[in-house]
């Protein structure tokens, strides 16, 4: 990751609103497209506002759904906190009471680095779960939904309509998932499996990611 902003000619601007991570607030958000820029999104904070620069061929949806991608991902560099294992089985515990009726209990909860085509697994028969240590620094909720997701696994095996079932108390299940698959999209990773599938500036921090406009 690259930080900083572009030295680039100026790019069309275009000034859109952005909810924060918590869903209330609402910060400034400046999207700026560029001809020269073809493979890379970018973003970086410039006093009160957010600046993303984006490749000027890429589309609308695209362009949301990497606006979002990278607003999360200035906020987990921003406010990187990373939970020892410890502390991870103690999330665990809050999660799996919150969601799931305190039903799932591990018997260890850590992170791993020998994980590098999951985010996540578990071994129901030994109560075991494992997350890769490529989520550290990512944002809270998603976490939190990978470690949601693998204590589901400790009731349900596969990923059937069951399994699902479990995870729709959880309100960011959709939004964790469309962040994981913008960060597995980007680095070529395998795809999440998901329901359908299963059943058939200025000195401030910034970030840069890989991207793959279409068009």
């Amino acid at each position: 990751m690259a930080a900083g902003p572009d030295s680039r000619p100026p790019a069309p601007r275009r000034r859109v609103p952005a909810a924060s991570g918590d869903g209330c607030a609402v910060q400034p958000v400046e999207v700026r497209r560029s001809a020269r820029r073809s493979r890379t999104v970018s973003a970086y904070r410039d006093g009160d506002r957010t600046v993303v620069l984006i490749p000027e061929r890429m589309s609308a949806a695209e362009e949301k759904r990497w606006v979002a991608l990278m607003l999360d991902k200035l906020a987990a560099q921003e406010s990187r906190q990373i939970l020892g294992d410890d502390a991870l089985a103690a999330r665990a515990a809050e999660l799996s009471a919150r969601y799931l009726d305190g039903a799932a209990v591990p018997n260890s909860v850590r992170w791993v680095t020998n994980q590098n085509t999951r985010w996540g697994s578990c071994t129901p028969a030994e109560g075991t779960i494992r997350l890769s240590h490529r989520l550290q620094g990512m944002p809270e909720f998603v976490v939190d939904y990978v470690l949601l997701h693998e204590l589901a696994h400790l009731l349900v095996a596969d990923h059937g309509r069951r399994f699902w079932a479990l995870l729709d108390a959880y309100p960011r299940t959709e939004r964790a998932r469309g962040y994981l698959e913008g960060v597995a999209g980007a680095a070529r990773l395998p795809h999440i499996p998901g329901p359908r599938a299963a059943e058939g500036g200025d000195g401030g921090t910034g970030t840069e990611q890989a991207a793959r406009p279409t068009g």
